[in-house]
């Protein structure tokens, strides 16, 4: 599979057309959801991949963490507080017609300690459940956040092109 630094000979704009056996993510990142009192932990990103969208704290994994670990980190730098307790819910798998991919580790935490406050990377946002932004999240997220919000565990694979989803193919986990 091409990475951003590869010619891209054949653009991939289905899951089909790539051969995923092979395929090897430019990025390993992580996104994690604190859930508590009917309200989810959001941020508005301010730079970045996806800057200017609503979605989870997360980010890359640096060399030598855990995908738990990247994730912890990524929380307290994004937000201020520590979630308690995480647990992985998902993996998600997206490849940009552009060149760019990366393999996500989806996690979900039932707390967390300290306050939140707005840092140079995000605008942290307490969201009701059922007043989730949707329509300023990225695409692929309405299919698979409210599965993790009732804590479900899922695998997904997706094609966009810039904030397009082109395709995907998702599965529940047992």
């Amino acid at each position: 599979m091409t990475t951003r630094n590869d010619p891209i000979s054949e653009v991939p704009r289905s899951v089909s057309a790539i051969d995923w056996e092979r395929w090897s993510p430019v990025d390993r990142c992580t996104l994690l959801f604190v859930v508590r009192g009917g309200e989810v932990l959001l941020i508005r990103k301010k730079r970045g991949l996806g800057a200017g969208k609503v979605n989870g704290p997360g980010g890359r994994i640096e060399p030598g963490e855990t995908p738990l670990e990247g994730a912890v980190r990524e929380v307290q730098e994004e937000t201020g507080c520590t979630p308690l307790d995480p647990v992985e819910h998902g993996e998600l798998s997206f490849q940009f017609v552009d060149g760019y991919s990366t393999h996500v580790f989806v996690f979900r935490s039932l707390d967390c300690e300290g306050p939140i406050h707005e840092t140079d990377e995000a605008q942290p946002l307490w969201t009701r459940l059922g007043g989730i932004p949707y329509d300023e999240m990225w695409a692929d997220d309405v299919i698979w956040l409210p599965i993790l919000l009732r804590g479900g565990r899922f695998k997904g694979r997706f094609v966009f092109d810039g904030d397009t989803m082109l395709d995907h193919v998702f599965s529940l986990e047992e």
